[in-house]
């Protein structure tokens, strides 16, 4: 199979038909052999009915369909657990993500041999205020922290070998941040297409400027999880034993001070009367916390290694 297309959706059955005929139109007039998997990431209106209508009447649509609303990283994950096809390609289903844009994306991956291309709506139909600002702002701290030189990580049009997304392990709100899992996976080929934005039709955004709040917090735990992920004790150890060194010497100034003055018989407070002393006894305990859960992390990890999973790139006489 050429190309699995993958559409997550939540409350859009107004779109669905069109969005279908449009994307059968771009497969059979490129002669592409392909599935069309819908994820209803828990709709209340008759987007499960739909998908099921159109699935009767085209063997190639497929569907999935979650008992409530978790999210479109979860809606990705199983997705892409059930992809056949060489190339997946994703997309929403708001009509705002145009369907010829296909055939350029899956050259891209199947003959000039990128692993991943994600999509950069160049110009958008959005609110400035309300939707571009943020975007830009988010966008270029992505940048920065990931090192990838993509211009839209929120783009919902991205294509990928299969092999990739059946690497990546998409939760939490990590599908802005594929791109970036996909490179931590070994996947480094990634590029960018600039792709058509049109404006939503039908329904409104299901998108506020909360995503924007998590989308910076996840920025934070996926740029933790990169650099530290595999060896908490690099960061929690080495904080941790700076802490502890600090409290002991400032314990050890505060005693030798009070020995000094008790030999020069000079007047002298009790060492529990000092606010330093508790500082230095904070920064201790402090430490030796720190440096107990870099600990506790890798005998985790240690603990978990033989089930850790990870990408083969090549078997020999296997």
């Amino acid at each position: 199979m050429d190309i699995s297309i993958v559409v997550p959706l939540l409350n859009e059955e107004e779109s669905l038909q069109e969005l279908h005929d449009w994307i059968v139109k771009v497969m059979q007039s490129n002669h592409f052999s392909y599935e069309i998997l819908f994820v209803d990431d828990g709709s209340q209106d008759n987007s499960w009915n739909k998908i099921t209508e159109l699935s009767s009447a085209n063997d190639a649509v497929k569907g999935l369909r979650f008992q409530k609303n978790y999210g479109k990283s979860q809606a990705l994950n199983a997705a892409f657990k059930e992809t056949q096809g060489e190339v997946v390609i994703t997309m929403d289903a708001d009509l705002q993500d145009s369907p010829d844009e296909i055939p350029e994306l899956y050259n891209l991956i199947s003959e000039e041999g990128f692993d991943l291309v994600s999509g950069w709506k160049k110009k958008r139909y959005d609110s400035k205020i309300r939707k571009n600002l943020p975007s830009k702002l988010f966008n270029a701290a992505a940048r920065k922290t990931s090192g990838l030189k993509l211009h839209d990580f929120n783009c919902g049009l991205k294509a990928y070998k299969n092999e990739v997304v059946k690497s990546v392990d998409v939760y939490g709100e990590m599908h802005r941040y594929i791109p970036v899992l996909a490179k931590n996976a070994g996947f480094g080929n990634i590029g960018e297409k600039v792709v058509i934005h049109q404006a939503r039709k039908y329904g409104a955004t299901k998108f506020g400027m909360d995503r924007f709040i998590n989308g910076f917090l996840d920025l934070i735990t996926i740029n933790f999880l990169t650099k530290f992920g595999k060896r908490p004790m690099h960061l929690f150890g080495l904080l941790g034993t700076l802490v502890f060194i600090l409290g002991f010497i400032s314990s050890l100034v505060i005693g030798i001070s009070k020995l000094i003055k008790l030999y020069q018989r000079e007047p002298t407070i009790l060492v529990t009367d000092n606010p330093w002393f508790y500082i230095a006894l904070t920064s201790m305990i402090l430490g030796s916390q720190l440096f107990l859960a870099g600990f506790l992390g890798e005998l985790i990890l240690r603990s978990k290694r033989k089930s850790q999973r990870y990408s083969i790139r090549e078997k020999l006489n296997l």
